[in-house]
């Protein structure tokens, strides 16, 4: 685990919605700092710059100042805006360094699969990240998964995970975080014949009479209606 990167921010207010939309127009992302046992909460803001160095640095804990005291934290979730991607609001997880933490972990996927090197198959992921209960300074900056061995229909899962012992796996065992699969295949188009022009031609002059038959039905419909 890279070392912690300490961030910059700053209390400030509830407010209301344009207050906040006004933060995010001067580049400030409004949050919520958690303390560990859900008893405090603080709203705060940071710069959009301490945002990207925080997510950049490839760290997992933070540092922070909240009031005259220093705390660790997590970024426990990030809600971006949907279109522009523009990060709306954050929550940060005050954590105590001897107490197991939950966290999301990425899955970073390594070799080439004999399925695709070999049958001509496609690697398809399944999984981003896995959920890890472990302690702070044990959480990895990501999980390798090894896809050498795959061969063509191979799947691996959750449950084929060797991590350390001190990583206790949350996700369940049976989601699958790689596979390979046949490759598509585009299909051709069909070639026009004499007899399926001439099929066509009949189907149309079938489909002219369509209209008729309809309004016969409806007037049909509208004389039950009157009886």
């Amino acid at each position: 685990m890279k070392n912690e990167v300490i961030i910059d921010v700053n209390k400030r207010d509830l407010g209301n919605k344009n207050s906040r939309k006004n933060m995010r127009m001067n580049k400030q992302i409004p949050g919520i700092y958690y303390s560990h046992d859900s008893k405090e909460s603080i709203p705060f803001f940071m710069l959009e710059s301490e945002f990207k160095k925080a997510k950049s640095s490839g760290a997992q804990i933070f540092a922070i100042n909240v009031g005259s005291k220093k705390r660790n934290v997590l970024f426990k979730s990030i809600q971006y805006h949907p279109v522009t991607d523009q990060v709306m609001h954050v929550d940060l997880y005050g954590i105590k360094m001897d107490q197991v933490v939950s966290v999301n972990v990425s899955i970073n996927l390594i070799g080439e699969a004999k399925g695709v090197s070999m049958d001509g198959g496609i690697l398809v992921q399944g999984l981003n990240e896995i959920e890890i209960d472990c302690l702070p300074m044990d959480i990895p900056d990501f999980i390798d998964v090894d896809v050498s061995e795959l061969a063509l229909g191979d799947s691996f899962r959750v449950e084929n995970l060797d991590l350390d012992e001190k990583l206790i796996i949350k996700t369940d065992e049976n989601q699958v975080l790689a596979s390979v699969t046949h490759a598509m295949k585009e299909e051709e188009a069909p070639v026009a014949t004499e007899e399926t022009e001439e099929g066509a031609e009949e189907g149309d002059s079938t489909s002219e009479e369509s209209p008729d038959t309809e309004e016969s039905g409806s007037s049909d419909n509208e004389d039950k209606k009157e009886d």
